[in-house]
């Protein structure tokens, strides 16, 4: 059987013949996707001498370049060896007549161990550090006003003291907006295992300032610590989504990306669990509490390294194919990562048409401002979605039921315990139902969950029994803010960019978190004094426009490649529909 004639670049090793596998499909090129034909696996491997097949500037060979997957563990074996085990990859990538990476598409123990290093890490340091100061504050406000005693001779009034615990209370989302901010530089400058190693400079900063506060009787170095972890907490939760997303494969992106919020809400439950009376919510641990941030630091700086960074970092941002082939191979743990190295090169070659992105240019591409008002739109349904003020609320609805303080103490760490668990569920339904219809459920039915408790908090006086339903309604809004609101504004923004401009979005995305973390947290308070529970209509109105938005301009990202996203907004950009 005769065959046309591929147009590879001739090389004197591959010579053009009748194949002897009639039928079988064409290996693709890693490089240009144009397809080996001609000679038997067994004739070409006889014929590739080991000068020529370790020249990686031979344009013919590179064709059929296979990566080392010893490169994380050094050198082993002889030359020979190492050549024996290439070629027989090599012989079982040339018989591969599926076309479709399946062993690339699955978890593996070395992606796991990847997720684990940047995730705990990193999420883990968000989640403690949004929920470990609430337990000791009553005993930090003492010290605070015994400290300045001390030093002045005075106490401080109740408009002083309030005002120093909401400077350390808010500071902490002003680190966090600033850190969120550095998110592009951050990525794009040391990369994103390198940004994620350098900032836990900052938490350990942070961590020996909480640990000897108390000790050098400095409520200052308290707020600075509290200001220094924000900056971390920031750039975490911009770095590691991308990190996450960047090395996930298509199929498992959404639930690889969820596994940020699923390892934030482990580390809130954990640091409720930590802040108990009978642990180390005491005069005497706290500063021990505070100062447990400094662990997942120390956790990631010993194991992210033995990880590689991004591949598409590696081929897109620094051009390095063959790290990023590498990083691949043992991210996926095969050699058969031709399929997903195409995509990534077909995406490094579109970005090459706009190299980097600038804020100006996101803000005024249509085909970049559209993703990015999405993105933006989602982070802001997850802080204003009432979240804050259902979880302000639930103490008093605790004792209105009648709940002791130790009763409501634990009804908040189950609480917390369903929150955890609720997000592992997401972590597998939003592969199966998608992105969109997550978001859509979960703030729907935290709509009808808030107007029911709005309703159960205006007649907790009249009807007693109420307020045992009004305990039901807080769990279940936990439990649909954990199905989609909590978990994937984080790792969507990452989703709808291409490589050049996904850390100028992110930057913006997360930060625009942030402040809209710091002004429920500066403006709920005097609301809910103004308005009472009326202050859950607020929540209502939001939470119909975030449905509608969602419902109208989200799309749905779940299984699509990068190519396949943008192209939805080039199409929306320059057709009847824009944002």
């Amino acid at each position: 059987m005769s065959h046309t004639r591929s147009n590879v670049p001739h090389h004197p090793l591959v010579e053009e013949e009748s194949s002897p596998f009639p039928g079988m499909s064409p290996v693709e090129s890693p490089e240009n996707g144009s397809p080996v034909r001609g000679m038997s696996p067994d004739r070409l491997l006889v014929n590739l001498d080991m000068e020529s097949f370790t020249n990686p500037h031979d344009p013919a060979l590179n064709l059929l370049e296979v990566p080392d997957t010893n490169w994380t563990r050094g050198s082993q074996g002889s030359r020979s060896s190492s050549l024996a085990s290439s070629t027989c990859d090599m012989s079982a990538n040339l018989y591969d007549t599926g076309g479709s990476n399946s062993a690339s598409k699955g978890l593996n123990a070395r992606l796991a161990f990847a997720i684990s290093a940047a995730a705990f890490g990193s999420a883990f340091q968000h989640g403690f550090n949004l929920g470990v100061i609430n337990a000791p504050l009553n005993i930090i406000r003492h010290w605070m006003n015994v400290t300045n005693n001390e030093r002045s001779g005075e106490y401080f009034t109740e408009t002083e003291q309030t005002m120093v615990i909401s400077i350390m209370v808010s500071i902490y989302c002003v680190g966090g907006m600033i850190g969120g901010a550095l998110t592009g530089f951050f990525a794009e400058r040391f990369g994103r295992k390198g940004g994620l190693l350098l900032n836990n400079i900052f938490a350990l900063v942070a961590a020996v300032l909480f640990g000897f506060s108390k000790m050098a009787n400095s409520y200052e170095m308290l707020i600075i610590g509290r200001f220094v972890i924000g900056i971390n907490n920031g750039l975490n939760a911009g770095l590691c989504p991308m990190y996450l997303s960047e090395i996930a494969p298509v199929n498992l992106r959404g639930a690889i990306g969820t596994a940020y919020q699923l390892v934030l809400t482990i580390s809130i439950l954990f640091s409720q669990i930590m802040g108990l009376d009978t642990i180390l919510g005491t005069d005497d641990l706290w500063p021990i509490l505070l100062a447990l941030t400094g662990l997942p630091a120390i956790f990631q700086l010993a194991a992210l390294p033995v990880c590689p960074e991004s591949p598409k970092f590696l081929l897109i941002t620094k051009d390095e194919p063959v790290t990023a082939q590498r990083a691949l191979t043992w991210l996926r743990d095969t050699t058969n990562v031709q399929d997903e190295m195409g995509e990534m090169r077909n995406e490094a070659e579109a970005s090459k048409l706009v190299p980097s992105v600038s804020l100006r240019e996101i803000l005024t591409n249509p085909t970049l401002r559209i993703p990015l008002v999405i993105s933006m739109m989602m982070m802001i349904a997850q802080q204003l979605s009432g979240i804050n003020a259902v979880i302000f609320f639930s103490t008093d609805i605790y004792k209105s039921a009648g709940l002791s303080s130790e009763a409501a103490l634990n009804a908040t760490i189950a609480m917390g315990t369903m929150n955890v668990l609720m997000t592992f569920a997401s972590l597998v339904m939003v592969e199966k139902f998608g992105r969109k219809t997550l978001m859509l459920a979960g703030l729907s039915g935290m709509l009808v969950d808030v107007f029911l408790l709005f309703i159960c908090l205006l007649l907790k006086d009249v009807v007693p029994w109420i307020s045992y339903f009004s305990i039901f309604l807080v769990i279940f809004f936990v439990v649909m803010f954990a199905t989609g609101p909590g978990s994937i504004p984080w790792f969507f923004v990452t989703e709808l960019f291409a490589q050049n401009a996904r850390p100028t979005a992110s930057s913006i995305a997360v930060a625009i978190n942030w402040t809209a973390a710091f002004l429920v947290g500066l403006g709920f308070l005097p609301l809910h004094e103004l308005a009472g529970p009326y202050v859950f209509l607020i929540f209502v109105v939001l939470l119909i426009g975030f449905i509608l938005f969602t419902w109208f301009k989200v799309p749905e990202t779940k299984g699509r490649t990068i190519d396949e996203i943008t192209a939805v907004f080039k199409q929306t950009a320059y057709g009847a529909n824009s944002v």
